[in-house]
């Protein structure tokens, strides 16, 4: 795959994330905003394969790299807490 490809990739799982998100809270059912944060979710673990990839053919320095692990790994956290706390909400509310 050429380097664009991979960059191109890189961009659409990055946004895919926080569309997920934003599309999960306009759904109006907690069920549907868990879904779409679980879909968030593997768009974040898509775009950490792309970064792999990007790193691996030498597209990324390491200091980019070292930059974008700090956001990747508060992140990922993040969407798991707030995957379980949508999960305490009853339906009625």
């Amino acid at each position: 795959m050429p380097e664009d490809k991979v960059g191109k990739q890189i961009i659409c799982s990055a946004d895919s994330i926080g569309a997920n998100i934003a599309e999960g809270v306009g759904r109006g059912s907690y069920q549907d905003n868990q879904q779409f944060v679980r879909i968030a979710r593997g768009s974040l673990y898509e775009t950490q394969h792309w970064l792999r990839r990007a790193y691996s053919r030498n597209l990324l320095t390491d200091q980019q790299v070292d930059a974008l692990k700090l956001m990747i790994n508060h992140l990922a956290p993040q969407l798991n807490a707030y995957l379980k706390s949508i999960g305490n909400v009853p339906d009625d509310q």
